[in-house]
């Protein structure tokens, strides 16, 4: 299928108007064999080109501390800083389902991630707040209040600094074992999506298949319900070395909305990403 066609198939319903998506739709995606596209962005003008592309995510997150304000790591960024990034996206796009990242200590209560979760929402505009890690407690007590959680596991950038180094997740067993056991857990606390970062890809297809809820891998495999990548590295702008997980769409493309349409036909043809971008 043409790329031109793709878009047209995702962007438009049936009365040729766009509407946002919900969480519901990627529910659909999923049991029907869809594959779910996803970029970051962090204003408006991205927000509406990843749109206007028929993406059907548009991840805030906390990546902007990095390729926005040229720190060397996210835990900089403020919920501040997040709510306005988000506000600026979710102003812009007109179909895509925007989900925003709690920054690093935002959620160390269920308390504090209730109240920064309500500022991602209520003056953001997100329709979804993602954090790193098994809290499921905070994550059970959010979905109480109705804050849909985006969970995420395998790389925590957040936690770059108890680490030591940004490398891959669950090669040996008994760390795969738990990154298994924790998604399972983060489900059964009402979790509605789940973000797997640099995972081999066996294990990312062993959990994407256990969970009901979808997976979206950035650097886990082409097996994950979907696929995110920041936007910068796809466009190849970033700052620092381009991950070994993302690849260039610019160097075939001739314009940002062409790379952009590009990435969201090789994601939903399940071409991207291929071997030579998983783990």
């Amino acid at each position: 299928m043409a790329l031109e066609d793709w878009t047209k198939m995702t962007y438009l319903n049936s009365e040729n108007s766009p509407s946002l998506l919900t969480i519901n739709d990627l529910e659909i995606m999923k049991q029907k064999g869809e594959k779910i596209s996803c970029l970051t962005a962090y204003d408006a003008s991205f927000s509406a080109l990843i749109d206007t592309a028929g993406v059907d995510v548009i991840l805030v997150g906390d990546s902007l501390g990095m390729v926005v304000q040229g720190h060397d790591t996210t835990l900089p960024v403020t919920i501040s800083d997040m709510t306005y990034h988000s506000r600026c996206v979710t102003q812009a796009r007109k179909r895509a389902f925007v989900i925003a990242d709690l920054p690093f200590m935002t959620y160390t209560t269920p308390a504090v991630a209730a109240e920064n979760a309500a500022q991602l929402m209520q003056v953001g505009g997100a329709q979804m707040v993602k954090l790193e890690g098994a809290h499921v407690e905070v994550v059970a007590f959010l979905v109480n209040l109705g804050v849909p959680v985006c969970a995420h596991l395998g790389l925590l950038p957040q936690s770059i600094n108890q680490l030591g180094s940004y490398k891959v997740r669950g090669k040996d067993s008994v760390e795969a074992a738990k990154i298994i056991a924790d998604a399972a857990q983060l489900q059964a606390a009402g979790a509605s999506l789940l973000v797997l970062e640099c995972v081999p890809a066996e294990l990312a297809q062993e959990i994407t298949a256990q969970l009901r809820i979808p997976v979206i891998g950035i650097g886990a495999g082409v097996d994950c319900d979907g696929q995110v990548l920041v936007i910068y590295d796809m466009l190849d702008i970033s700052m620092g070395k381009r991950p070994r997980f993302s690849k260039n769409f610019m160097s075939d493309s001739s314009s940002i909305a062409e790379a952009i349409q590009a990435y969201h036909h090789a994601v939903k043809a399940a071409q991207f990403p291929s071997v030579e971008h998983s783990f």
